[in-house]
């Protein structure tokens, strides 16, 4: 596998495809840290497009792809493979995402992924404790414009992560629409959010921590109108008391466009109240006396777990064998299966286009295709299926969880037609021809021993006409070939002619 760990001065970038605004970052690596060189950063609103049954306007989403435009005359010395793009909560919650995505996939040069709560907040989390440096156990917040990500960790590791539907922008239309900011307004904002904040606050707080950080727009622009207020404290610290200045003077001023504070800017006026309202409950909630201000948000987060990837020191790897351990998955048999799946990918990988990606996501969900049994025998790889879609796994994407989860839903039991053109939508033919693979590979090894079945050999005639040749040497020689030849119309459903030879190589 070609060695991809970046260069110093190599660029990478980061495009966050955030509820309220679009963040591009550029930046090089030096000496193993990540040092921005450039930054864009436009208001899309992309939140304030959902209507009441969670539909993205046409509005919105030209914005938004007006905006992903403009980002790509930035990126002319990014290669594709050196650049992330990820998704938040508005794209999570818009029942026409694909629609949106897929107009914007024809602009960039790399796919949208868009990204859980959990994993968003895991982002938000290492790009703050790469940016400000502590050993102290630390909770980070990050108001956004559609959630408000609460995390808890120590150095470089997460502890506590959650995402509460709470944002700058959705409760901008719930409770300061008209533009006036009222005390009444600010009370309803607040009481919501302290509603939302009280399902973890007890976790949180037995947890604990030593300090506070906050991250991204909101909690910049306040602690800006702090200190030069002089409400901050000695050490330029955000205080609970000077937000409730903050709040005191807002409703003072009364008109969202009448908002003239030094460190708001014109694009954030419309929705700084509201974000005044969720920091406020946090703070009071939570007992949050005072709080820092990290530069480090999603963006860094996403580049820096980027390095992990190249260095082969990625998280999802870590995840995949944390739920090895937590659902006793077979070790030895998963092994078996993985090392299959590996030589049968090594034979097909250039015939049938597929990418070092593609190796990874059938190597991953080789380790897990079998954790649906912690659930039950019957029906295990619809179990399994599910785990992998609707579990919070660090690293991954909901698109990778829902490959990963139509590859183990189809690695078992007889392949549906229907099932075929729900496979194609989510992964293409590629996807298909992954399942087939992972097919193959348990196939191999249903006897569950430790024979080495490396002589199995794969053929692509082409695409479409596989071969698979079997050495009679097998110890389950003729088992294994009952079970391919049973297999022959499971792949026929699927568009693929599979052929059984049934002789060595060699004659």
């Amino acid at each position: 596998m070609p060695n991809n760990f970046l260069a110093n001065n190599e660029l990478m970038a980061a495009i966050d495809i955030g509820s309220n605004s679009f963040h591009l970052a550029i930046a090089r690596l030096d000496h193993g840290e990540v040092r921005k060189v450039a930054s864009m950063s436009e208001k899309v609103q992309l939140a304030a497009g959902l209507d009441e049954n969670k539909y993205l306007s046409e509005e919105a989403q030209q914005r938004g792809l007006d905006c992903l435009a403009r980002f790509m005359g930035r990126l002319d010395s990014v290669s594709a493979d050196r650049l992330r793009i990820v998704a938040t909560n508005a794209l999570r919650q818009a029942k026409n995402a694909e629609d949106f995505i897929r107009r914007a996939n024809e602009i960039l040069p790399k796919p949208i992924e868009i990204i859980a709560g959990r994993e968003e907040a895991r982002l938000i989390y290492l790009g703050v404790s790469h940016t400000n440096a502590s050993s102290d156990k630390r909770l980070v917040i990050d108001i956004g414009g559609g959630s408000t990500e609460f995390i808890i960790g120590q150095e470089f590791d997460p502890l506590l992560t959650e995402s509460l539907q709470m944002g700058c922008v959705a409760y901008t239309q719930w409770f300061f629409q008209s533009g006036d900011i009222t005390e009444s307004a600010f009370n309803d904002a607040i009481s919501d959010a302290r509603k939302e904040i009280l399902r973890i606050s007890t976790t949180y707080q037995k947890t604990g921590w030593t300090s506070v950080v906050g991250s991204s727009g909101t909690i910049k622009a306040v602690r800006n109108v702090l200190v030069s207020k002089g409400w901050a404290d000695d050490q330029e610290r955000i205080t609970y008391e000077g937000v409730k200045n903050l709040q005191k003077l807002l409703i003072k001023i009364g008109r969202v466009e009448d908002i003239d504070l030094e460190g708001v800017k014109e694009h954030r006026k419309a929705v700084f109240p509201a974000g005044v309202a969720v920091l406020l409950a946090a703070m009071k909630v939570l007992g949050i006396d005072t709080m820092t201000y990290s530069d480090g948000a999603l963006r860094e987060g996403v580049m820096y777990d980027m390095l992990g990837r190249f260095a082969r020191e990625d998280v999802r790897d870590r995840s995949v064998h944390a739920l090895v351990e937590r659902y006793s998955v077979d070790k030895r048999q998963a092994k078996r299966v993985v090392r299959s799946c590996e030589r049968l990918f090594e034979q097909t990988q250039e015939a049938l286009g597929l990418s070092n990606e593609d190796n990874d996501l059938l190597r991953r969900t080789a380790y897990l295709h079998e954790i649906g049994l912690a659930i039950s025998h019957s029906g295990y790889h619809h179990h399994s299926a599910y785990l992998l879609e609707f579990s919070d796994i660090p690293g991954f994407s909901q698109v990778d969880q829902i490959r990963m989860s139509q590859l183990a839903r189809n690695h078992h039991r007889k392949l549906k037609t229907e099932m075929l053109e729900q496979v194609q939508d989510i992964g293409g033919r590629t996807l298909v021809y992954l399942c087939l693979l992972l097919r193959l590979a348990v196939l191999v090894h249903r006897s569950r021993n430790d024979h080495d079945k490396s002589d199995l050999q794969l053929h692509i005639i082409d695409e479409d006409h596989w071969q698979v040749i079997v050495d009679p040497e097998f110890e389950e020689y003729a088992l294994l070939v009952f079970d391919l030849e049973d297999d022959i119309d499971q792949f026929k459903k699927w568009g693929v002619e599979l052929t059984v030879i049934t002789h060595s190589t060699e004659q």
